[in-house]
């Protein structure tokens, strides 16, 4: 009997251990289905309980990757259902000005949130396959999607992101290869008519590109110092600015540049820690504590082309540190 029992131990802790080398893989999935670094946990972690829980019935007629992407698409499908989609505040309305009326912080689940890197990018692969997997999870592309009815962006993100066949996405969604390829003609169609001013940027360099790491250094003396000349020196004339959990967004950099000194003058002695966020560059910044030290207030990610930083997207919600596994707070002595 125990014989019997550490055998099937073992099995479950194999299966266990097969389960777990999809995570990250799916995470990247089910974010750019859901819009939501929360939200794709939990869907991954429901996909990987079900499958857990038929680990006796998986007769392995199809791969496992298979059987698991099928199983999440299932928990997407079902999360998405009767849901408004996700945005970012330069989808909802015109720009504001620097002086202008923020607004009411309005729910998590209207927006398109970060992600870290760690959580949805591989490891290691070629530098080309690294590059588009960082475009396909950058923050206009994960927009772009939500536009998408649910199975359209399913075909579109295992078709042209995940690189699966024709045949193989039609198995998964009980399909037809022709119905697989309508869908993904018409989910073409509809990102080719989306504003691009408002769902997407320009070209940008590697994250790892000497040219930008250098600009990112300058901006965080700039930011740290608030040195907003300087800073402002490095935005593109057209560069945007925005800040969920509200529906306020600037445009351009003299307007930036005036919210900073005027209604954002409370990000005065701030710090940045470097992290990474939807294959571009981020920062977890820290507003100085009258008690002493910084505490969490935002989550930057910026857009960087042509050696100017064209979009500055703060995320107010200090939830998601710990979720980029950034400091609950930082100590030392401010300025304040």
């Amino acid at each position: 009997m125990s014989v019997g029992c550490s055998t099937v131990a073992v099995t479950a802790d194999a299966w266990l251990d097969e389960l777990e080398q999809y995570r990250r893989p799916l995470t990247g999935y089910c974010y750019r289905m859901l819009g939501s670094a929360f939200e794709a946990d939990d869907a991954v972690q429901e996909t990987l309980v079900r499958a857990w829980k038929k680990m006796d019935s998986f007769e392995g007629r199809s791969a496992v990757r298979s059987w698991l992407y099928r199983i999440a698409t299932n928990v997407c499908l079902d999360m998405l259902r009767g849901r408004q989609r996700r945005a970012r505040p330069m989808d909802m309305g015109p720009s504001h000005s620097a002086d202008g009326e923020i607004g009411p912080m309005l729910a998590e689940n209207l927006w398109v949130t970060p992600v870290p890197d760690d959580r949805v990018l591989p490891p290691d692969g070629n530098p080309e396959e690294l590059a588009l997997a960082r475009e396909s999870i950058r923050l206009a592309f994960v927009t772009a999607l939500q536009h998408l009815p649910a199975r359209q962006r399913a075909v579109l993100i295992l078709r042209e992101v995940l690189r699966w066949q024709a045949s193989e996405v039609a198995e998964l969604l009980d399909t037809t290869v022709a119905s697989v390829n309508s869908a993904l003609q018409r989910a073409r169609a509809t990102l080719a008519l989306l504003p691009s001013r408002h769902l997407s940027t320009p070209p940008r360099a590697d994250v790892m590109d000497p040219d930008q790491q250098e600009l990112l250094a300058r901006y965080v003396e700039a930011f740290e110092r608030y040195d907003i000349t300087s800073l402002v020196a490095l935005l593109h004339d057209d560069a945007v600015m925005s800040m969920p959990p509200y529906n306020f967004w600037l445009q351009g950099a003299a307007e930036m540049g005036a919210w900073f000194l005027g209604q954002g003058i409370g990000c005065t002695g701030s710090r940045l820690v470097a992290t990474a966020a939807n294959g571009q560059a981020a920062f977890g910044s820290y507003r100085p504590d009258p008690d002493g030290g910084w505490t969490p207030w935002a989550i930057q990610v910026l857009d960087v082309a042509g050696g100017r930083i064209v979009g500055h997207h703060n995320f107010l919600d200090t939830d998601l540190f710990a979720a980029f596994g950034l400091p609950a707070r930082l100590d030392g002595e401010t300025d304040a």
